[in-house]
């Protein structure tokens, strides 16, 4: 395969991007003949970079899309020829192989791409005249007007498209203005496809830019299937657990693997995330033996490292609110409605009636932005285990089991987890209308 894309979804938080990172890490451990790079899909959040930022590793680098690009197919050669040289210097290289095209350089400049239509064309027009060749030409004297190039970062189809409408066999690729490769036709005839494993994640929905043309070759996670259909078998594995930090630990335990304690690190920063200390009715017997086990291996307590990772979180008040909302929001799609479910984590709700008036308005903007029908903020006190939910207008509203103590702006004790506990009355809700 070569290279293999490990990622999660948009909007990374921290067990997407630690998951990401803990399954690349073993990968490259399981299967050096390949290289596992761990990657995001979004952008993080001041807090997710500040608790990653301690973690004393690379955070995995943002990758915009998996869309096949000129870069991917790309030629470069070794043979180099001078404008001035005569054409016989040509000779040499098509003894050894028979290039549609090939770089000419004016001194140390790239001048353009000589290809065998010039040489034929030269050739018949002097045969054509005295029906033998009398005097060999330098190179740039038969080299017929060049196109413009295309940009390494091209699309594929894109630039497949300006070759197709275009008389030349080939095409300089050029990186910010500098020669750096060139296509052929012979370069489209299928286009190539970026290998990916999804974390976190299964649905095409939530990720990364272009999955629909990659090959899939494994999924890792703990949401409900509805995965992307494959071309082969793919390793799957998926399991109602409190974080996929969790499940790729115990890929490292089924592997014979023990983490290092960087990496168990990594992998508790994701569990203890995604299950607030394993707070979250979410959390599972497996994700507190995954979290005590890799504390161990790390020298933490759990509950300390806990609570510093969230205290790195900071209030709502101070940030800027439409930023707060995008960074864990998810949306779906429920008996035709279609709803966004955004979740903020805090270490108070002392101060929620401080910022619930600009939020709730941002929260509609989101919704008009993204085309939603219903936009919720599920706001989480994780040391009190307590809840709020600020809600644009929507029917749904009056549903909702929980008590209203302001405008669009319901309490919600003892409610941590927007999977288990929210999604599950956002559905009923709307399913009751």
């Amino acid at each position: 395969m070569g290279t293999v894309y490990v990622t999660g979804h948009k909007n990374p938080d921290l067990d997407s991007v630690c998951s990401a990172y803990g399954y690349a890490g073993l990968m490259n451990l399981q299967d050096p003949d390949n290289t596992y790079i761990p990657v995001r899909c979004g952008h993080l959040s001041d807090s997710a970079r500040s608790v990653l930022e301690q973690l004393d590793i690379d955070i995995p680098s943002y990758k915009r899309d998996v869309y096949p690009r000129v870069s991917d197919i790309m030629l470069t050669t070794d043979h180099r020829i001078n404008a001035d040289d005569p054409l016989t210097a040509v000779a040499a290289i098509y003894e050894k192989t028979s290039p549609s095209v090939i770089p000419v350089y004016d001194k140390e400049e790239f001048y353009g791409l000589l290809s065998v239509d010039d040489i034929t064309n030269w050739t018949m027009k002097e045969l054509s005249r005295d029906s033998k060749i009398t005097e060999i030409p330098a190179v740039r004297q038969i080299m017929t007007e060049q196109e413009a190039g295309v940009a390494v970062d091209e699309l594929f189809d894109e630039a497949r498209s300006l070759l197709q409408s275009s008389s030349k066999r080939g095409l300089a690729v050029y990186d910010d203005e500098k020669y750096v490769g060139y296509v052929t036709r012979r370069c489209f005839l299928r286009a190539p496809r970026h290998n990916v494993i999804l974390v976190d994640h299964n649905e095409p929905g939530q990720s990364i830019r272009g999955i629909e043309t990659a090959n899939i070759v494994g999924i890792i996670d703990h949401h409900r299937l509805d995965a992307i259909k494959t071309e082969q078998p793919i390793f799957i594995c998926a399991e109602p657990l409190g974080s996929t930090c969790t499940i790729v630990y115990q890929q490292y335990i089924r592997n014979n693997r023990t983490p290092d304690p960087v990496m168990a690190k990594v992998l508790l920063t994701g569990i203890l995330s995604d299950t607030l200390i394993l707070r979250s009715p979410t959390t599972t017997g497996d994700d507190a033996v995954a979290a005590h086990v890799l504390a161990s291996i790390c020298r933490v307590d759990v509950e300390e490292y806990g609570l510093s990772m969230f205290s790195r979180v900071g209030g709502l008040k101070d940030k800027e609110p439409k930023s707060a909302i995008s960074a864990d929001f998810k949306t779906y799609i429920e008996s035709g409605v279609k709803i966004g479910i955004g979740q903020c984590e805090v270490t108070t709700l002392n101060d929620l009636q401080d910022y619930s008036d600009e939020y709730r308005t941002a929260l509609d903007e989101v919704r008009k932005m993204q085309g939603l029908d219903w936009a919720v903020l599920m706001i989480t006190d994780v040391i009190h285990e307590h809840s709020a939910l600020i809600c644009t207008d929507h029917r749904g509203n009056r549903h909702l089991p929980y008590q209203s103590v302001g405008s669009n702006i319901y309490d919600m004790p003892h409610v941590m987890s927007r999977k288990k506990q929210l999604l599950p009355e956002i559905i009923h809700a709307v399913g009751d209308q």
